[in-house]
């Protein structure tokens, strides 16, 4: 593992990071975490009770209790909150919060989005700025987007509703 700037990074004695991963400065890995080889973490990041796959970049990135795959890239300011699962291949780029939801393989959230109580299919592609609303003031509720949609700019998905297999 190399720490270029040690004095700038918390890590905790519970946490386990595998062989040549580079941990940037000002970072901070807490509690139940598992990174694994070849990763990026930082700078910037916070990661707490995650397990990171293999071959995956975290800049600026905050992530609590989910579960990120291997060769993911998110970042910069991205928030993974808890009870997460990001798959393989995924891109989530700047300004992106995801929030209790499953994004399958090769998808992208590539910016200005808020991905909430979601499950993505595969090969999925969100333009800017969209949101799926899953509070409607009383009830929160699930959006379904399936495998190969694409969700154009300024959408908004209101909770519950189910985008189906290639629609555009």
């Amino acid at each position: 593992v190399i720490i270029p700037c040690p004095q700038t990074v918390i890590i905790e004695k519970s946490v386990k990071i595998s062989k040549d991963t580079v941990i940037m400065p000002n970072t901070v890995i807490l509690g139940d975490t598992e990174i694994g080889e070849n990763c990026v973490i930082g700078p910037n990041s916070y990661i707490k009770d995650s397990k990171i796959k293999n071959s995956t970049t975290l800049n600026n990135t905050q992530c609590f209790s989910s579960e990120v795959g291997s060769f993911v890239s998110a970042g910069p300011f991205v928030h993974i909150r808890p009870d997460s699962k990001i798959a393989d291949n995924v891109h989530i780029g700047n300004f992106v919060e995801v929030k209790n939801s499953t994004v399958d393989e090769n998808s992208k959230l590539p910016h200005l989005l808020y991905v909430g109580d979601s499950t993505v299919g595969k090969n999925v592609n969100f333009g800017c700025g969209c949101v799926t609303v899953n509070y409607d003031g009383r009830n929160k509720s699930r959006t379904i987007v399936k495998d190969g949609a694409f969700i154009g700019c300024n959408t908004n998905l209101i909770a519950p509703v189910t985008i189906g297999e290639n629609a555009f």
